[in-house]
């Protein structure tokens, strides 16, 4: 949506004692949050219960959760241009909804069919659609000071979500059951989560007449001068840059690597010796590190070229594959949990802040729409090829060793990754 030519005036956005672009970024973070449920690792510790209780092999749940995933993963293109096109508010109602009500539907499962049709609701909304809006309405109301907000949100939803929902989940399905805690999730989202976006989500600052950030209104001269510093890109136009493209294989090559790595985390260091408890563990420091970078790097972008975090964030995914196959103990179990935990936080801001920063915020639901798309759909592919290597190798080390180098390919190239020009596609 464009910003309004004559801004409105609105009681709870104008006349808010703080900027009212940290309630966005509060209401945002809590939006974070409640993907859980959509989310890998909070599907995860339903997984034993839909084997058990269902009577399905654990490879059928495992197919069914990829094409789940990729068929969610279409839907997003179209929610991001609904955001351009109707707004975040009323995108977060239908989406929030759907959620809401795909999460009860999971309390009456009863077949792979059902559970299917149940993990493509939950992925394209939860994974998917409810994380694509409420990032961009973090990008809409933040620009000069977008990193620290993307590193404030990131840090408290990685801490309450990937730290604290998985703990939560078990803990509801060991004292009721897992059927009424889908329910209750769903409650939650239709009766706490829903009347709070609807309420208090707005598209832009622009349209209220207030400035991103919460800065000064700019004199004439200025606003000329920021205008003409933001360029705003089509998706098409986006399309017809190396960068753009450079950017998707990258973050796409580490959707795809981290989610294998997620999802046989068990496997893989029970595979060297350890327990499954010990193995359970490394789910902490990856949390507790995430969430730190997340907020430190939040900062530094804010000061640095983002294509500096975006080589840290391939190199230190390289690490993580090359040295998970020499976990011997706990500690390097534990040194392996914070490296892929730093490459998870520097994915966190880098997402959120190099998209509207080198393609502006006009049309920022269409690209963000697209690339999510392509990188949800690169994650569902990530579990397979780990599973298959360990059934025919008897191993995941050879595997993991030669993912390696797709990272470590995709940082030798990052350097030549620079914010594009309008002037560069103009004749094309």
């Amino acid at each position: 949506m464009r910003p309004s030519s004559s801004p409105q005036y609105c009681r709870l956005v104008n006349g808010s004692p703080v900027y009212y672009g940290w309630v966005i970024l509060g209401v945002s973070t809590l939006g974070l949050i409640m993907t859980s449920a959509g989310q890998t690792y909070g599907v995860s510790i339903f997984l034993e219960h839909f084997i058990t209780d269902l009577g399905l092999s654990r490879s059928l749940v495992s197919s069914l959760y990829t094409a789940g995933t990729l068929i969610g993963s279409l839907a997003l293109p179209v929610v991001g241009r609904s955001i351009d096109q109707y707004g975040l508010r009323r995108v977060f109602i239908v989406v929030t909804m759907f959620f809401g009500v795909t999460c009860l539907y999971m309390g009456f499962v009863q077949n792979a069919l059902m559970l299917g049709i149940g993990f493509v609701g939950l992925r394209m909304l939860g994974q998917g659609s409810l994380y694509l809006v409420c990032l961009n309405a973090v990008n809409r109301w933040w620009v000069r000071r977008r990193g620290l907000a993307i590193g404030v949100s990131g840090l408290v939803a990685s801490l309450v979500g990937v730290g604290g929902f998985p703990v939560l989940l078990d803990r509801l399905i060991a004292q009721y059951d897992w059927r009424i805690t889908f329910m209750l999730y769903g409650a939650t989202l239709l009766c706490v989560m829903l009347p709070i976006g609807s309420v208090f989500l707005r598209q832009q600052p622009e349209d209220y007449g207030i400035p991103p950030d919460g800065d000064l209104p700019p004199e004439p001269e200025e606003e000329t001068e920021q205008v003409a510093t933001e360029e705003h890109w089509t998706l098409k136009e986006a399309r017809q840059t190396t960068v753009f493209w450079l950017i998707i294989i990258s973050f796409s090559s580490i959707a795809m690597l981290s989610t294998g790595l997620m999802f046989h985390m068990v496997g893989i260091i029970t595979d060297h010796g350890l327990s499954t408890s010990e193995a359970a563990l490394v789910y902490v420091p990856i949390a507790v590190t995430t969430a730190l970078v997340n907020l430190i790097s939040g900062i530094l972008v804010d000061r640095t070229p983002v294509r500096w975090l975006l080589i840290g964030m391939l190199f230190l995914q390289a690490l993580a594959l090359g040295m998970v196959s020499f976990v011997q103990d706990v500690f390097m179990a534990y040194a392996y949990g914070i490296i892929l935990g730093a490459s998870g936080g520097l994915s966190r801001t880098v997402s959120g802040v190099i998209w509207p920063d080198y393609f502006g915020r006009r049309h920022l639901g269409s690209i963000t729409g697209m690339t999510a798309g392509i990188g949800i759909a690169a994650s569902a592919l990530g579990p397979m090829p780990f599973g298959i290597a360990r059934d025919i190798l008897g191993s995941y080390d050879t595997t993991l060793m030669a993912c390696a180098v797709i990272p470590l390919s995709l940082c030798m190239l990052s350097p030549f990754i620079r914010k594009p020009k309008k002037e560069e596609i103009g004749r094309g």
